[in-house]
């Protein structure tokens, strides 16, 4: 493999010595080229403009004392060097722009010349990946004029050295932002009520409920709202996660409230259940729609007298825990229909927050991805980005009416996943992001199939429909459940006439749209109501 340095010319350092004496004095980056066990390939010296000429005059040097090695020179701006914005930034994008071949070539990033600002700068990139390189460190023989001076290879790897690695995380992140795992969230409306959850969660005790479709985060909000008690110091015990889905029968009760010995046939030791084990901690019972009336009416009472009896037992035990409750069902229309205990839900619905799913919140996608890709990077032991166009091509496919994201934040997920890890050099192109684009379209095509479309008689009379013909019924049926779920006239006449006003000087979707429905005597906002 070829041996590339990368580093900044030095100002000051670069500069010493005039005439022949410049090679008694060391120079830091014409010394590289001087050791004798190191043989470099090439070098790519940055330099700012202002040192265009030391830098042909340091290249000249090093092609004096190493003949084979090509010398690169690159230009780059700083208009102050002490500037860590500035600086990491026009770092950075050298090392994103420059096309590193690691299986071809051995990098060593020379970080001995520049402020201590740049320094800094290429070690963070360097530790961070951006650079796939060992980081070389070069400094005169001590007590000795000698030009060659001597090298270090620093191995920056730091998932071999837990204690250093730990030490450096930052993962406690203060209030909002702790709650959206750091995410840049920009939808108003979605930050106001974060923001709301946070004083909540710190101030009360009372029980939370979270709404919102299946993949909108319940989980991840509920962990993240216990994490936040936790470092404020307002829980002592343990957070509790169970999802009631999967608690049928006899063993619903003994999960959630234990059993003693002998209380039912296979009972052969005494259970402590999950109130008991979220004791002084946090409980989230995600889907609590799914609970039997029978458990609701015990859990009830374990809400508001802190005790319950466990299966099989006269004496009751104790539990002192905050609840929160997750579900992606309307509570009010069970309690309606008789499967949800009025009661309950009045003790549950104290603090109710409906999470958006990410339809909805089309304007957080982009910090969403970023956050993903995060993720993926550390799954996968490597950094992972699009190209700038596969990346601009992902976001305008993930932000049109017509991407349903009907699974929500696990769908971004699993299709960040999918093109991380098939992706060559941690590089996402156009080729995997429309391989994905299509996969997921497919995907919600073939969901959408199976989902009920909206009875025309809730919407049309009796003589109207004496009227429609079959095939007009079955696409008026589609149209409105189409504007059910969507937010604005305009957005649902974009996703309708998604191919025709392409074709289009200029298009009034809306336009469009209210004539058909105005065929039927239908209006676009009773349709939402």
């Amino acid at each position: 493999m070829k041996n590339v340095v990368i580093g900044l010319l030095g100002a000051t350092m670069d500069k010493r010595g005039k005439g022949p004496a410049r090679w008694e004095t060391w120079r830091p980056t014409v010394g590289i080229f001087m050791q004798q066990d190191l043989l470099i390939d090439r070098i790519e010296l940055l330099h700012d403009a202002r040192d265009s000429r030391l830098a042909n005059n340091v290249g000249a040097d090093i092609e004096t004392v190493s003949p084979d090695t090509e010398v690169s020179l690159r230009q780059i701006s700083f208009s102050d060097p002490w500037d860590f914005e500035q600086v990491y930034s026009t770092l950075l994008d050298f090392a994103e722009n420059y096309p590193f071949k690691p299986d071809e070539e051995r990098y060593l990033l020379h970080i001995t010349t520049g402020t201590h600002v740049a320094q800094i700068c290429w070690f963070l990139l360097c530790e961070a990946n951006y650079i796939p390189a060992q980081i070389l460190q070069t400094s005169p023989d001590r007590g000795e004029r000698v030009a060659a001076g001597k090298y270090h290879l620093i191995d920056l790897d730091l998932s071999k050295y837990d204690a250093i690695s730990s030490r450096f995380k930052r993962q406690q992140l203060e209030g909002t932002e702790f709650l959206k795992s750091g995410i840049a969230t920009r939808n108003a409306r979605f930050n106001a009520m974060i923001q709301q959850i946070e004083r909540v969660a710190i101030r009360s005790q009372a029980p939370i409920l979270i709404t919102g479709p299946t993949g909108a985060g319940k989980s991840q909000l509920a962990g993240k709202i216990f994490e936040l008690k936790k470092i404020r110091g307002s829980v002592k015990g343990e957070f509790v996660s169970i999802n009631c889905a999967t608690l049928r029968g006899d063993s619903a009760m003994s999960a959630l409230f234990g059993h003693n010995k002998g209380a039912f046939t296979g009972a052969q030791t005494a259970r402590k259940g999950l109130l008991a084990k979220a004791d002084q901690g946090l409980l989230f019972l995600d889907e609590i729609g799914e609970l039997g009336l029978d458990e609701q009416a015990m859990l009830l009472h374990a809400i508001e007298e802190k005790r319950f009896y466990p299966v099989g037992s006269d004496n009751p035990a104790h539990s002192d825990f905050q609840l929160i409750a997750g579900t992606n069902r309307d509570l009010q229309k069970q309690v309606d229909n008789g499967s949800f205990r009025e009661d309950l839900l009045a003790r549950i619905n104290l603090w109710s927050y409906e999470l958006p799913g990410l339809k909805d919140r089309r304007e957080d996608i982009e910090p969403n991805l970023d956050y993903e890709l995060q993720k993926a990077e550390q799954q996968l032991g490597h950094k992972v980005s699009f190209n700038k166009a596969a990346r601009a091509r992902f976001l305008h496919f993930a932000q049109q009416p017509d991407s349903l994201w009907q699974g929500n934040f696990r769908d971004l997920n699993a299709c960040v996943q999918r093109m991380a890890t098939l992706s060559e050099g941690g590089r996402i192109n156009e080729t995997l992001v429309d391989e994905e684009c299509e996969r997921l379209q497919h995907f919600w095509r073939r969901s959408g199939a199976h989902e009920s479309l909206p009875l025309l008689e809730d919407y049309l009379s009796p003589g109207q429909m004496a009227e429609i013909d079959t095939f007009d019924q079955y696409q008026l049926r589609s149209v409105i459940a189409l504007c059910r779920n969507s937010r604005s006239l305009s957005e649902a006449g974009r996703q309708l006439f998604n191919r025709s006003r392409l074709r289009k000087s200029s298009s009034n979707d809306s336009h469009r749209l209210r004539q058909y429905l105005n065929k039927f005597d239908l209006e676009f906002d009773n349709l939402k109501s």
